[in-house]
């Protein structure tokens, strides 16, 4: 297949020789190749300032990331074989690593394919689309992780703001077989129900590695899970042990899923639920003279954009301090962060810094990261994206 060319400005094609997968639209030699001149999604050839080929991309001239590689043969597009390929690889990643079929299957540029992520619960799959070229394809999508995982039910969560940012629709539908209302998670022997509607694609099995390393830590203490979510910290605290846990979100529905899954795992008479901001909880639970020997703190971003780095660490710092005053000598903090404009030394720094304004001693016990069902692109620093710290506080 000829594709049509989109040429690169000179000395803008270093990025991708060094294995990175996006082109920028300032990047591009308009004058040579115009963006206007594709449809988003399109694919392309992408080449440097001489004409050699780097590869293929889809183009959205929409989007400050006017191309995203598929492939580095020059005539290799994205269709139903290439994303058989790459989802059976990214499966048989997943099989090796899980004995449970809960995982994320699809991580975008972790796994070779730009602009979709998919979740597995059991036999039901939930994927999000986020770019006009893999929109473009949804339909080879939905019948290869049909062919590759044989699902009983397909949802597509096409609801998330990103989309707006290459031009598409915000929409939620069934794309094959039938999926319930509540799905059901495996997750470090620990089973949960969660909203098919909810957060993301219901469930964050990012943090899977770091609850299991807080589970020990949890055993006979007093718990506070703060920004609980369905109560994936919390839960599972309980189940390892924790004397009693408390989960703190500011959505009553999720709190509901809370309540569910700890009676689902038996540990309902030591889980409760607080409805509130979070911020205003960790005040009122100060002024009121708790104390717990483990807090977890996994908020969502603060620092969603670069230019918002400093406001947002402050908020981790605030956050991190009032979660300190509720410790009990030498308890616990689990500290995370999802903004991956927060480096891991801003993490640590805000941490340090909340300690000593309260004249307390930090300890890093032990450090984490997403987990290898998030595989990370060595040359796309934003497929890594998750901090935690396991730190005691004297």
């Amino acid at each position: 297949m000829s594709l049509p060319p989109l040429r690169l400005k000179k000395n803008e094609d270093r990025r991708l020789r060094a294995g990175h997968l996006w082109v920028f639209s300032n990047e591009v030699d308009v004058s040579a190749t115009p963006l206007t001149a594709f449809d988003p999604g399109a694919m392309a050839q992408v080449q440097d300032a001489r004409g050699a080929p780097l590869g293929t991309a889809y183009v959205n001239p929409r989007s400050l990331i006017a191309a995203r590689l598929v492939s580095r043969q020059r005539h290799r597009v994205l269709d139903g074989d290439l994303l058989r390929r790459r989802i059976g690889r990214a499966l048989a990643l997943r099989d090796a690593l899980f004995d449970r079929p809960f995982y994320r299957l699809v991580y975008g540029e972790g796994d070779g394919l730009p602009g979709l992520v998919v979740d597995r619960f059991g036999s039901v799959l939930v994927a999000q689309v986020t770019t006009a070229g893999m929109e473009r394809v949804i339909d080879d999508v939905v019948q290869a992780l049909r062919e590759t995982v044989g699902p009983t039910g397909i949802l597509l969560r096409n609801d998330t703001s990103g989309r707006a940012l290459e031009g598409l629709e915000s929409y939620v539908r069934t794309a094959a077989g039938e999926v319930p209302e509540v799905l059901e998670v495996e997750e470090n022997g620990v089973r949960f129900h969660a909203p098919v509607t909810g957060q993301k694609t219901g469930w964050f099995y990012d943090h899977r590695m770091n609850r299991a390393r807080m589970a020990a830590y949890a055993r006979g203490r007093r718990v506070l899970d703060v920004f609980s979510y369905v109560g994936g910290w919390g839960v599972q605290a309980a189940a390892a042990g924790a004397a009693r846990v408390t989960c703190v979100d500011a959505s009553a529905p999720a709190l509901e899923f809370v309540s569910r899954s700890a009676e689902l795992n038996g540990v309902a008479d030591r889980v409760v639920t607080r409805r509130a901001d979070a911020f205003d909880a960790l005040m009122r639970l100060g002024a009121d003279g708790e104390r717990f020997g483990v807090v977890v703190l996994d908020p969502p971003a603060f620092i969603k954009r670069k230019k918002d780095l400093k406001a947002g660490e402050e908020a981790y710092r605030r956050a991190n301090q009032l979660a300190m005053e509720l410790l009990e000598p030498d308890g616990i903090l689990v500290s995370a962060s999802c903004s991956y404009h927060m480096p891991r030394e801003g993490l640590q720094g805000a941490m340090l810094r909340a300690s000593r304004r309260l004249g307390r001693d930090l300890q890093v016990l032990e450090e984490g990261h997403q987990g290898p069902d998030h595989p990370i692109h060595p040359a796309i620093p934003e497929t890594a994206y998750l901090k935690a710290f396991i730190a005691r506080v004297a």
